[in-house]
């Protein structure tokens, strides 16, 4: 993780010199602590972790540091079912596969060579050049201590 948070740093570091954003120690401690994630999160969530561990950010840095990482593109930002914002890094990250139940709103990322070689054949038939994907099929999963399948 060093090394992925280094590299983010300096990325995140140019982005808000070249946006003319102030380069402040807050933002860079979001950064870190959206980076310790290896899991998908809320804006909240990750606040609440901040403040958990003694942090003086304030929510509203925390929100708007977030949308930065996501324009500067080491984060992504998915609204899963319509629900609350979920974010995770994507730093290095050339496709993006999700399970997503709809019942207790588990996410399960899957790599899929399948997937990969059916965006080749549609970005080819239209002339297309793509530079990332996300794939996401909702259902249900059968995870017996958090989920009830709906059509049980």
């Amino acid at each position: 993780m060093i090394a992925n948070i280094t590299h983010a740093t300096e990325i995140f570091t140019n982005f808000l010199k070249k946006g003319s954003y102030r380069v402040t120690p807050e933002r860079f401690e979001v950064l870190e602590y959206a980076f310790r994630r290896n899991e998908h999160f809320s804006a909240d969530g990750l606040y609440l972790s901040m403040k958990n561990d003694g942090s003086n950010i304030s929510r509203a840095t925390v929100y708007n540091t977030l949308e930065l990482l996501v324009s500067c593109g080491l984060l992504s930002k998915q609204n899963f079912l319509g629900k609350e914002s979920r974010y995770e890094k994507i730093m290095g990250m050339l496709d993006h596969n999700h399970l997503i139940c709809v019942n207790c709103g588990k996410i399960i990322e899957f790599k899929s060579s399948q997937v990969n070689k059916i965006q080749e054949l549609i970005c080819g038939e239209n002339d297309f050049v793509a530079i990332n994907h996300n794939f996401n099929i909702y259902g249900y999963c059968k995870d017996p201590e958090k989920c009830k399948q709906a059509s049980s």
